[in-house]
Order: structure tokens, then sequence, then C-alpha cells
């Protein structure tokens, strides 16, 4: 969040002056007997250097920027540390003129972690004559300060005159500091000041208790599931089950992989989506399920229900899934907040969904219809004529009659 409010007003600007965050007046340096401006350095006026004596910004009040500084006007600024401070003078270059930056690390040197960044046709030309004419300038007028919404996020040193378009910034950076200042300067270009509207703040405990909650529904959804399919198909439910189980298992497992590799967290609307995909995987057993037992009811034998059954209901399965990963790819990249982790667990477990059917459900069908109990369409196993809903074989009426 602290980021986002960074993008604001982005200026290039000569360093003039610079000291310590909380030091006084330019003149105690140079004479304490006179306050002649010509004992002040070039390019500061007796305004500025007040300005800058009056500023302290070891306070923490004057390090909230908050932009509206005037381009074509010197300035006195902090750095966002606090720990230094500097007059600077008016901006030559601004954010909208930087086209590019990225953060990089210097492979073969030991310089580290770096900023490289592109200007457009105008901000090329600024830049080029920026640089050309501190060069040779003594320190720190031969600096450029990079300032942001009021802030000197960073005043390197110019060490040649860069014509160009591209540009490096060293300075030890970690490689959190080189992303966080190429992120600055890539977006920085915005002519907006944010302001804090509203800040909620959500108890560790209040937290917790929601997690809690949403897992519980889940729990609860995955019961209610596994419990209708034990009631309706029987003994064909056992497959639902274990697919659920395994479909389970996999997603668990690649929350914690994701976790680990990209720092995946799993949010309230994270687990939303995985509620949602609990039907979704459902649905596809339901799907094929449904086709088998209407190829039993045609007079076919199990073992080639199966497999009649499976060609006629994977398109409908891949159909349905593929909806779904469409519409929680482009909820992705089109949403923002926590709408993102639904959509992203959602097509996380869809993906997972179309695995377990093809390589889990459909294979364990194949084997249970070798087995008698559900060949034979036994009481329980979900293939008897009640369960199918169709009338007796006349043979099997007449034995019942002379019994």
């Amino acid at each position: 969040m602290e980021l986002v409010g960074q993008t604001a007003e982005l200026r290039f600007r000569q360093v003039l002056a610079e000291g310590a965050g909380n030091a006084g007046s330019l003149l105690s340096a140079v004479d304490t007997k006179t306050a002649a401006p010509s004992t002040l350095p070039a390019g500061i006026t007796p305004a500025l250097n007040s300005a800058y004596a009056a500023l302290d910004c070891s306070l923490p009040e004057n390090r909230q920027g908050g932009g509206g500084d005037t381009p074509d006007a010197a300035i006195v600024s902090c750095s966002r540390d606090g720990i230094s401070k500097y007059i600077l003078a008016p901006a030559e270059v601004l954010g909208n003129q930087v086209s590019k930056a990225s953060a990089a690390i210097d492979q073969q040197g030991a310089s580290g972690w770096y900023v490289m960044l592109d200007f457009n046709g105008e901000g090329t030309k600024k830049f080029g004559e920026m640089t050309t004419r501190v060069t040779g300038l003594a320190s720190p007028q031969n600096q450029a300060a990079i300032v942001l919404d009021g802030l000197v996020v960073s005043a390197p040193r110019i060490n040649e005159a860069i014509n160009s378009g591209s540009a490096q910034i060293t300075g030890s950076f970690t490689q959190v500091e080189a992303s966080d200042l190429a992120n600055v300067l890539k977006y920085g270009a915005l002519p907006l000041a944010f302001d804090r509207g509203e800040v909620q703040q959500v108890s560790p405990t209040l937290g917790a208790s929601q997690l809690h909650a949403g897992l519980l529904a889940g729990a609860l959804g995955l019961l209610l599931v596994i419990l209708y399919s034990m009631i309706y198909y029987k003994g064909l439910g056992l497959v639902s089950v274990g697919s659920l189980l395994v479909a389970a298992a996999i997603v668990v497992l690649a929350f914690l992989l994701l976790g680990k590799w990209i720092g995946f967290t799993l949010t309230l609307a994270g687990i939303a989506g995985a509620i949602v995909a609990i039907g979704i995987t459902a649905d596809s057993f339901i799907v094929y399920f449904e086709r088998l037992r209407d190829e039993v009811r045609d007079g076919r034998s199990l073992r080639t229900a199966v497999e009649t059954g499976w060609a006629r209901a994977r398109h409908t399965v891949i159909i349905a899934d593929s909806v779904s990963l469409i519409a929680s790819i482009v909820l992705y990249f089109f949403a923002v907040g926590g709408v993102r982790g639904f959509a992203f667990t959602l097509g996380l477990t869809t993906i997972v969904d179309l695995f377990v059917v093809f390589f889990f459900t459909k294979p364990l069908v194949t084997l249970l219809a070798r087995i008698p109990f559900y060949a034979e369409g036994r009481a329980l196993s979900g293939f008897s004529s009640k369960s199918l809903g169709i009338a007796p074989s006349a043979s099997t009426q007449s034995a019942s009659k002379e019994a």
C-alpha cells in the first residue's frame, strides 16, 4: 500500500545543497558574521536558506510528502528516511518522460543491484542537457535528485553526461530497494497526490475466526456432497468420495508448494473459490455417472457402458471446465483485490478437477466394472434395477411369483 501511495509526482532536480536531516543554516558553515547572499552556494537565495534551516527532517511530520511542489521553482526537501535534507533546483525532467525502469543485478562486477531506466524523446534531451551541465560541478551540485511526492528517493552522483536516453542508478541497493525504486520510476508519472481516506484494521483474532469459518464451510460442503453421493449413487458413490479426497489432497499440496515458491496466501476469497470448485468437481462426476447409467438402461453391459458413457460424457466435462477456467482467467486479469484470489483458486481447482476425472475417476470406474458386485447390478451397487429406475425382467418377475 505504501508503494502505491508513492506513485505521485516524480521530478528529476539538480542538488544545490545537502546536509544532515537536522542541520542548520548553510551560512553557519560559511560565514558566521555576515548574511550576505554572496556567501551562499550558487543558486541558493536567503529565503531558500531560511527554509532549509527551519526544516527538521528527523521529525516524521516533515516527511509526509504529498506533492504539490511547483516544477519550475527551487524547493527544500527531505530524504524519505529523514537522514538527509536538500535544496533542489527547479525540475528539469518529469516522471511522464520516463518510458521504462527495471531492477537488475551486476552479474560480472561487484556493484550489486542497480536500476536501469529509459527516457522518451523529450526526456532523453532534457536529461542529457542536465547531466552534461552538472558533471563538471563540485559535490553535491553534481548530483541529480529523484523526487517523488515532494521527498527525495535517491540522489545519485552524475559521473558522465548521459545522452543515450538510458541511465543506470547504483548505490549499494538490496534487491527490494532496487525493485521499489524501479517501480517508483515506472509508475511515478501520475500527476496525482494520494490522500489516505480510510484505513481498516482487522485484529488477528477476527481474521483467524473468519478463516476458520471459511474452512468449516468448505468442510461442510464437502461432507454434504459425499453424503448425497453415497445416498443417491450407493456403491458408485465410493468413486465420488475417493475422487473428492484425491482432488482435495492435490489442491492442499498445490497451496503448500505455491506458498513456498511464490508466497501464495490462502485468503477468504480463495477459500470461496475452493468451495465453489467442490460443486464443479461434483458436476463432473454426475455427468459421467448419469451417462453411464443411461448406457446400462439401454441394455449394455457395465463394462461396455463404462467406455461408451465416458466417450460421450468427457466432451461435456471438458466444455464445462473450460468455461470455468476461462471465467477464472478473465476475473484474474481484469479484477482487483480479493476477487483475484477467488479467480486464482477457482482456476487452479478446475485444472485439478480435469486431472482427477481423467486419471483417477474414469480408471477407477473401469476397475470397479470388473467386480461382480457392480457388474451384476446388486442392490447397493448403484446399478440395480431399482437404482436405475427400470422394471425387472420377465424372468425375474415369474420367478418371484413361483416363489
